[in-house]
């Protein structure tokens, strides 16, 4: 039985996502240096899936697998600084890798699991603390008082996974 997100090719192998497991699991390790927060927390899940979705969509030559994580770091930061469309660049990204895919015919089990992790960070909703409404920010009131706001996944995700790339 195939898992979702692997395939077979027309011999039976067994294709798996090698690209974005590397990704996911760089995401995670700089998750979990950072100490940001709890590793089964949705706010967790969201910070990996949007630095997975920077690792990834940001290998242009195909050479994940092969990369120092260390030389990628700034690239990364930039790609998620706040000042940054990277919503768009993700669309963007996704579109291209697609039409690449449609145009090779062949199998993409990574890009698939990819626009699984960018469904959920678009379709998630989770509760975090109105910067915006609260006098002075963060600092003026505990993380469990003051006024809250549903915001999208990656837009949680995206800021823990900066800081992250920073504390790393």
């Amino acid at each position: 039985m195939l898992h979702r997100g692997h395939k077979s090719t027309d011999d039976g192998e067994l294709i798996v996502p090698m690209a974005w497991l590397y990704a996911e699991y760089i995401a995670d390790e700089l998750l979990r240096t950072g100490d940001l927060m709890p590793p089964t927390s949705f706010e967790f899940r969201a910070g990996r899936d949007a630095l997975a979705l920077t690792v990834f969509l940001s290998d242009t030559d195909g050479e994940l697998p092969g990369i120092r994580v260390v030389s990628q770091l700034e690239t990364w930061l930039s790609l998620t600084a706040y000042d940054q469309p990277w919503q768009d660049w993700v669309r963007e990204r996704m579109t291209k890798l697609g039409a690449e895919v449609a145009e090779s015919g062949e199998p993409a089990p990574d890009l698939e699991l990819a626009r699984a992790a960018w469904r959920w960070l678009e379709e998630t909703e989770l509760l975090a603390p109105d910067l915006n409404a609260v006098p002075g920010g963060a600092a003026a009131v505990g993380e469990d008082e003051g006024p809250k706001v549903w915001t999208k996944a990656w837009q949680l995700g995206l800021p823990l996974g900066h800081l992250a790339i920073h504390l790393f």
